[in-house]
């Protein structure tokens, strides 16, 4: 049972989701913070002329930052279930795949870089996309398994 927004009565990739989630917020919000995000007088509103860096590596824009803070909220309320955070992980992170591949395509420097990326937000988003993913399958697997259990012994 759920009680007073604790995680008591997840399962794990009911938490395993809501930790994601929390963590995509926190980088949505951080994005908005100078001294975290360096250069933050670049901060476009998208396009690859924004020069914000946030931690001084990942090139950041307002429309990056806000895709940061809808895929956190998306994570925190598809946390409530099971299935959901299934879903949530492995088409997330499949997201995260057809990003990195958009963001190896691409020319840094044209105009389809409207997110904005750069190689370090490439190859983080190839981590996440396979977490993500890896994440979704092992954890749906063991809650299968553990319905399937406590099914039979009924």
């Amino acid at each position: 049972m759920n009680s007073g927004g604790r995680t008591a009565g997840r399962t794990n990739i009911q938490k395993a989701t809501l930790a994601v989630g929390v963590v995509f917020l926190l980088v949505g919000v951080l994005g908005f913070i100078p001294g975290i995000t360096s250069n933050y007088g670049s901060l476009g509103f998208a396009g690859h002329g924004s020069g914000a860096l946030l931690l001084g590596i990942f090139q950041v824009s307002i429309l990056h930052n806000i895709v940061h803070l809808l895929f956190g909220i998306a994570g925190v309320a598809m946390a409530r279930s099971a299935a959901a955070s299934r879903n949530y992980l492995v088409v997330g992170g499949a997201i995260y795949l057809v990003l990195w591949l958009y963001g190896l395509l691409i020319g840094q420097d044209s105009g389809a870089n409207f997110v904005p990326v750069n190689s370090a937000d490439n190859w983080l988003h190839f981590v996440l996309g396979v977490a993500m993913i890896g994440l979704g399958v092992a954890l749906s697997r063991g809650t299968a398994r553990a319905g399937r259990t406590s099914t039979a012994a009924r």
